[in-house]
This record gives C-alpha cells, sequence and structure tokens, in this order.
C-alpha cells in the first residue's frame, strides 16, 4: 500500500511507500490528507515515515509530463492546502526521515514539527531553479520559517543539495538517527510530545505559523 497508518499507544505512524520514490500527484495528496485526518483523530502524536531510503522525491514527474501544462495550478494548490493541513495540525506531527528529502519531499518534511533524519548517502533540498522551475509560494515561506537563514539563497535560488549532516546544520532534520532505527526513534519523540497539554500545543502551534499559514492560504486559486 502507498499509504498506510498504524496506531499503537496513542501514536499513529503513517508510512508512506509506492515502492519507488514515493512521488506525490493529486490521487497521492488525496489519500495522504484522508490518512492524516484519521490519525488525528486517533492519537495524541502523528509520526510520518518514508521507505528505506527514501522520505519523497518530490512531485510525480510521468503525472507532470502528461498533466502539468493544464493542471500544475491544481498541483500546486492541492499542495499548499496538504502543507497547511499538516504544519498548521493541532497535534505533534514528527517527521521519520528516512533517506531523500527532495523538491515537494523537502517541503513536506518542513511541515512536520521535529524531524529526524537518517545517516548515509541521502540528498536534501530544493531542485526547482535546477529544473528551471519558478518556486510556489509554500515552497518559499516554509523554508524561510524552518530553514537558517543564511542557508536561504543556496537552498533555495541555487538549488543547493545537502547530505545529512549539512542538513542537520542547514536546518532540513532536527536530528541524525543510525538506519534502521529512524522510525523508532520518531516514535519516540512523538510519543513524549504527545504527553504534552493537547490544548495549549495545538494553540500556540498555530500561534507562532499563523503568519505563515496565511501567506501560503492567500496563494491558493491565483497559480493559474
Amino acid at each position: 500500500m502507498t499509504i498506510a497508518l498504524t496506531i499503537e499507544d496513542d501514536v499513529a505512524t503513517i508510512t508512506l511507500d509506492d515502492g519507488k520514490a514515493n512521488a506525490i500527484n493529486p490521487d497521492w495528496m488525496a489519500a495522504f490528507i484522508e490518512t492524516f485526518s484519521k490519525a488525528e483523530a486517533g492519537a495524541t502524536a502523528i509520526v510520518i515515515a518514508g521507505r528505506d531510503g527514501v522520505f519523497s522525491g518530490g512531485f510525480d514527474l510521468k503525472w507532470l509530463a502528461t498533466n502539468g501544462a493544464e493542471k500544475g495550478p491544481l498541483l500546486l494548490d492541492l499542495a499548499s492546502q496538504m502543507v497547511i493541513r499538516v504544519y498548521g495540525s493541532p497535534r505533534p506531527v514528527v517527521a521519520a526521515c528516512t533517506g531523500h528529502a527532495i523538491a515537494m519531499g523537502a517541503f513536506l518534511l518542513l511541515t512536520c514539527d521535529s524531524r529526524i533524519g537518517t545517516k548515509g548517502d541521502y540528498k536534501f533540498g530544493a531542485n526547482e531553479t535546477m529544473n528551471n522551475m519558478n518556486l510556489p509560494v509554500f515552497a518559499v515561506e516554509l523554508p524561510r520559517d524552518r530553514l537558517r537563514n543564511a542557508y536561504l539563497t543556496a537552498s533555495l535560488i541555487q538549488s543547493q543539495m545537502y547530505n545529512p549532516d549539512k542538513a542537520l546544520e542547514v536546518g532540513y532534520v532536527d536530528q541524525l538517527a543510525e538506519r534502521g532505527s529512524t522510525i523508532n526513534t520518531a516514535v519516540a519523540v512523538a510519543s513524549q510530545l504527545g504527553k504534552l497539554p493537547g490544548r495549549a500545543y495545538g494553540a500556540n502551534k498555530l500561534l507562532l505559523r499563523q503568519p505563515t499559514i496565511d501567506l501560503i492560504s492567500a496563494a491558493i486559486g491565483k497559480y493559474g
């Protein structure tokens, strides 16, 4: 299954595994949001985990080749709604970044409150400039909010890609785990965060993130 949900001890784990790059397209996002809503309803904290070696490689290039010219604005609107949904969730959300996180995969990573990366030969970054693409608003505002300011030009304008150690320095992840232990580490972090008072956690998260959410929301419907 591409997106699977398990709930144990009040921690929901959403596992992304399409057997390949965990490519993101409209159908994928609809399934993800449905699963995420179930996780919010059934647990006090959420882990979003990739497959071994890949968190997500970004948008589905096959979908873009077939539909991008006509439905590209729809894709960006749906992606905007998805990142708002995760970034503004009242639940603690922890990423188990099990490998590469590139382009939309990196932006999904940045929506998570705490991010556990994996040591190894993996890449993190936004390659839109390299691919002759303009960045959508969420792809500017999320990094502006989560990455260290000194790296924004290299990361967003110059398409710099980072290994896990450098990604930790830049701010894509908060800590690194050994390969094979990333998900367990993320679940442990989520379990601890889930013990915090949920009302205050959600309220204070929204107080901090509302300006970014508002900027992303304002762009929806304007990509055409």
